[in-house]
Parts: structure tokens; C-alpha cells; sequence
């Protein structure tokens, strides 16, 4: 199965996160065995996509209503793909800046408007007094990780496998925690460096987590990342605890250690982002 270099910021709610409509169909797109495993997952999505779009890229088709999922002793929680909304956004940010005619040529404007009418009505009108607000549940970061996300967790919350066939690093982090994490460090950083893009990112990620249940878990996968870094880089990354550090340092007025921290994390990610260059 091919790699997608990418990585995947994951917010699994429980169950009475949902409607009873949701809540019946998730527990029986479990019992069937229909989940997917992350490892599958962004392969899959892309394969769903692209059939679904067709060659004319001229209608933004129904996409099939698949989630990732955790069971624990005590609950079941979902992290539903939401394929179709993400489709209709990444077609109109595709057109956002654009000349008019490289717009039209990667999606065209009857795909556009369709997308602009699904966006709408699932962010807006009935649907929302059916459903509830409505929730993405999953972002995604090609060639890399924001370093805003490592923001959200703990090294201990760590899940790493070096097994052939198996590689993986995880970070899961009970979403509290990671509520109380974005807090500090939008305090501090607003404080040390006020108005700046890395407080404009972190403050974005810190309103995406206030969309959830106070009962959900995050998750950051380092997907398809895993396959450029060897066993002895992904063992020795320390990127989250780079961060604190980053952010201890200016809570205590130390810009050399958090420029050094900083300085770090971006030559290491970086050097992934280039890996895309190459032939």
C-alpha cells in the first residue's frame, strides 16, 4: 500500500456526541466491522475521492460515511472522515487567490458551486437544527507536522512501533488536557510575542478543540511521515518537548532557549518538507 507523506490531527468523540441518528448508525458500522484502521485510512480517503469525482471533475458526488475509531473498556468513540464537506472546502480554497482562469481550469465552476451550496447548507440552516453544529474531526499536514499541534501533548502520551510492516508514532491525549495545554500557551505567547503568526495558529487550533465533547481524545499520527524517518530518528524525536521548552523560556523572559528550542523544530521539519523536492 503506498505511503501519503502526510500527518493527521484526529479528534475521536463518544458516542452521545451525536444525534440518536449518528449514534445507531456508528454502533452498527462497528458491530459490522466496517472501521478502518488509520494505517488504511488516508489511502482509502484518496482512492474514495478520486473515483467518486470522476475524470470531468463536474459534480461533487455522496462519498461513503466511514470513521476511524477507538474502544476503550468503557466507550466506544468516532472520528468520521466528513469526505464530502472536506471535498466542497479544499475545491473552493483551490479557487481562494487564483486568476480566474486556473481556477476554472482545476475546478471548474459548476464543481464550485456545488460546493459552495454543501458548505453552506451544512454549516448553516436545517441541518444544524437537525444535527447540531457541525464538526470536522480530522485535519491533515502534507510533508510534515504544524508545530502548533505539538502544543496539544505530553512526550509520556507517546505510542511508537518499529515493527516491519507496523511503523507507527502516535501522540493521544484526553482532550481536556489538550484544552489546558493550548490555554498556556496562547497566555504566554501572547505575552512574549503579542500579535504573531504562531499565536494566530496556536489560537486557531485551541477554538478547533472547543467544537468537541469535553469527553473526546486527540490525536496526532505521524501517518505516512514514519516511512522517510528511520527507527533511530522517529526513537530520538522529541519534538513536543521542544516546545515546552520553547514555551517554558519565554514564560521566564529566556529568548535564547526558546530561539534555540524554535530553531531546532524548524531545521528538523524542515529537512521533511525538502524530501518533497527530490527526484
Amino acid at each position: 500500500m503506498p505511503s501519503l507523506f502526510a500527518s493527521y490531527l484526529r479528534v475521536y468523540e463518544p458516542l452521545t456526541a451525536f444525534d440518536r441518528e449518528r449514534q445507531s448508525y456508528w454502533r452498527r458500522y462497528v458491530s459490522e466491522g466496517r472501521a478502518v484502521a488509520p494505517v488504511e485510512g488516508p489511502v482509502r480517503q484518496r482512492t474514495a475521492v478520486i473515483e467518486a469525482l470522476g475524470a470531468g471533475w463536474t459534480r461533487l458526488p455522496d462519498l461513503p460515511e466511514e470513521a476511524y475509531v477507538l474502544e476503550t473498556d468503557d466507550s466506544l468513540l468516532v472520528c468520521p472522515w466528513n469526505l464530502r464537506i472536506r471535498v466542497a472546502e479544499a475545491a473552493l480554497s483551490a479557487r481562494d487567490g487564483v486568476p480566474s482562469v486556473l481556477a476554472d481550469a482545476f475546478v471548474p465552476p459548476v464543481l464550485a458551486g456545488q460546493a459552495r451550496a454543501v458548505v453552506d447548507d451544512w454549516r448553516s440552516g436545517a441541518r444544524v437544527l437537525e444535527h447540531g453544529v457541525p464538526r470536522v474531526h480530522e485535519q491533515i499536514a502534507t510533508w510534515g507536522v504544524p508545530l502548533r499541534w505539538f502544543v496539544l501533548f505530553d512526550a509520556a502520551e507517546r505510542d511508537l512501533v518499529t515493527e516491519p510492516g507496523r511503523r507507527a508514532l502516535r501522540y493521544r491525549t484526553e482532550i481536556s488536557k489538550a484544552r489546558r495545554r493550548s490555554s498556556r500557551a496562547l497566555s504566554v505567547l501572547r505575552k512574549s510575542v503579542g500579535e504573531a503568526p504562531i499565536t494566530d495558529a496556536v489560537e486557531e487550533a485551541a477554538r478547533w478543540l472547543e467544537e468537541f465533547h469535553p469527553r473526546s481524545v486527540v490525536e496526532l499520527d505521524y501517518g505516512g511521515l514514519v516511512d522517510l524517518l528511520s527507527d533511530e530518528t522517529l526513537v530520538a524525536d522529541d519534538s513536543p518537548e521542544l516546545v515546552a521548552s520553547g514555551l517554558a523560556g519565554l514564560s521566564r523572559g529566556e529568548a535564547e532557549e526558546a530561539s534555540a528550542a524554535y530553531d531546532t523544530l524548524v531545521a528538523r521539519w524542515r529537512a521533511v518538507q525538502l524530501l518533497e523536492r527530490c527526484n
